[in-house]
């Protein structure tokens, strides 16, 4: 960890970034992330959070980024506030912040799908492909791939990310980079939807984002959670129709439902969809820890 100064308050610290979801501090060389209650559905940070949220990000990706350290390294030096920090409430920001060495992001979402839902179950029903990936014909929603994809995107901190084939990904950053990531991306994938069937649970889709630290390449941001995934339970998938989920498609549907258009602003939440989110959160926490956050 970089050298800083003995002691200092957090909200003295420079803030670089604010994106939907975390806070980005500098931190001497390094970088504070604190992970917010907020939550954001189709790019869009909505008015209502959900309690508890922040720190179940924060906690399951420390979790996942110790689990995966042998098959790639990462961005992070601790999990935790760091002791020189003051705030008025310590505990509340202990629970969702994380040290980080700054790499340089490399501006791609790379998505893993094993599983037809989301927006690749919509593009497979006008295509019958997702991403240029030609898949078997009449494969019911919420169906299994034969095997997983590698689905990128071009990442924008404001407004959508940008859907792009795997040829487009190679124009943008080079052949060899995207052949990397897209190996990468799949074999954290493989290795993490092991350990969820282990728990009861299907790693539907997830994506990872890199950098680059002293030339070497890193995972960085967030990793496997219910924000960046999608988990069903295992005991009752059932192809062909919607899945019981641990993950922000709860708050998704309820937004379906209500009519909006995906445009900013977006509505409030309604009690009763707040507290099932914080639960499956929390729930999607247990099985694959085997813990219970802090919060």
């Amino acid at each position: 960890m970089s050298a800083v100064a003995a002691t200092r308050r957090l909200d003295s610290l420079p803030l670089i970034r604010q994106g939907k979801v975390r806070d980005c501090y500098a931190y001497g060389d390094d970088l504070l992330f604190v992970a917010s209650d907020r939550i954001s559905a189709f790019d869009v940070v909505l008015p209502s959070a959900i309690p508890g949220k922040g720190a179940v990000l924060n906690q399951l990706s420390g979790f996942w980024f110790e689990k995966s350290a042998n098959l790639i390294p990462n961005h992070v030096v601790q999990v935790g506030l760091p002791p020189d920090i003051e705030t008025s409430d310590r505990d509340w920001f202990d629970a969702r912040s994380t040290v980080a060495r700054n790499a340089d992001r490399i501006d791609i979402e790379c998505v893993v799908r094993g599983y037809l839902a989301g927006s690749g179950w919509k593009e497979y029903e006008q295509l019958g492909s997702i991403a240029g990936h030609e898949l078997p014909a009449d494969l019911p929603r919420s169906a299994k791939l034969p095997e997983p994809i590698f689905t990128p995107a071009v990442k924008n901190d404001v407004g959508h990310d940008e859907n792009i084939s795997i040829a487009r990904l190679q124009d943008l950053i080079g052949v060899e980079l995207a052949n990397v990531l897209e190996a990468r991306s799949l074999a954290l994938y493989a290795f993490a939807a092991e350990h969820a069937a282990s728990c009861g649970l299907i790693l539907v889709d997830t994506k990872f984002e890199f950098g680059t630290i002293d030339g070497q390449l890193a995972l960085i941001d967030e990793i496997l959670t219910p924000d960046s995934s999608r988990y069903w339970d295992a005991a009752s998938y059932e192809p062909g129709k919607d899945q019981e989920s641990f993950d922000k498609q709860f708050v998704r549907n309820w937004l379906e439902a209500s009519g909006w258009n995906h445009e900013p602003p977006g509505p409030e939440l309604p009690d009763a969809v707040i507290a099932g989110t914080q639960q499956r959160y929390i729930e999607a926490f247990r099985r694959l820890t085997g813990a219970e956050p802090v919060f």
